[in-house]
């Protein structure tokens, strides 16, 4: 069957738009005419694909979702920009992801995210892969989301902010300062102990796990300041394994500062 074939009748698609083979358009849905879509997609009824947006292999675009939409920003004057996303995501229902604002930036996500039910990602955010984003999550403009991160429902995240590699949010948590890796964030900017859960589904050994939660220690806990922890981890022998390099790394780049610690939750 052609990518014609697969296209419903009541689908608007611009005849300069690019559709790989074997994808599949549903009634109703949009695409433009700087659209580019890969191979095996499934863009589902009433999606509306608009602006310079380029999605890779294998995605699919739920219902209602809105891809490629002009940013919500004052600052944005009809810059030619776009949304890149690569392959495998699943995008669901009524998702907004808008283009970056100024010339020639680009919203980006990689490979095998899931955005749930309603998440907005603005303008000029970069997703990294295998990103989860539970249901309402609001990310502002130029969040940074690296990869294996877990976001819970109804999280707001303030623009710039960075959220480090296998880090988790706790639904309904407000960030405006850095979530480090690994670690997991509640309530307001604060660090409430390590992703465990995650960390060992993502393959993490017990000696891993174990000198990252010396490093939160480190950092948290035994009563030292930020750059007596940092001298601590980047010295002692402890600390030389690759997770704790990441860790320092991102930390130094902060621009925001990093969450502060609370109270571990009691599950």
């Amino acid at each position: 069957m052609s990518a014609e074939e697969k296209i419903h009748e009541r689908a608007m698609v611009h005849a300069n738009a690019k559709i790989g083979e074997g994808t599949t358009i549903g009634p109703d849905a949009i695409i433009d005419e700087d659209v580019v879509i890969g191979k095996n997609c499934e863009i589902r009824a009433r999606a509306i694909l608009t602006g310079k947006t380029e999605i890779g292999d294998e995605n699919q675009i739920g219902y209602q979702a809105i891809i490629g939409a002009e940013p919500q920003d004052l600052a944005y004057q009809g810059a030619e920009s776009s949304v890149q996303m690569g392959s495998g995501n699943v995008i669901r229902e009524n998702v907004t992801i808008h283009r970056g604002t100024k010339e020639g930036s680009a919203t980006k996500l990689g490979n095998q995210n899931y955005l749930m039910a309603g998440a907005h990602l603005a303008h000029n955010c970069q997703i990294g892969n295998e990103v989860i984003l539970v249901n309402n999550v609001l990310l502002a403009g130029y969040v940074e989301v690296a990869d294996f991160a877990f976001l819970g429902g109804d999280v707001v995240v303030h623009q710039f902010v960075r959220i480090g590699q296998y880090a988790m949010v706790r639904g309904q948590t407000r960030l405006g300062m850095d979530l480090p890796p690994y670690f997991m964030a509640a309530f307001t900017n604060k660090v409430v102990g390590l992703n465990r859960v995650g960390l060992k589904r993502r393959g993490f050994g017990p000696e891993q796990r174990r000198v990252i939660q010396l490093a939160y220690n480190a950092l948290y806990k035994n009563g030292l300041n930020r750059e007596q922890a940092m001298n601590q981890m980047q010295n002692e022998s402890t600390f030389q394994i690759p997770e704790i390099a990441v860790l320092l790394d991102f930390i130094q780049n902060t621009q925001r500062g990093i969450c502060q610690h609370g109270a571990d939750p009691e599950c």
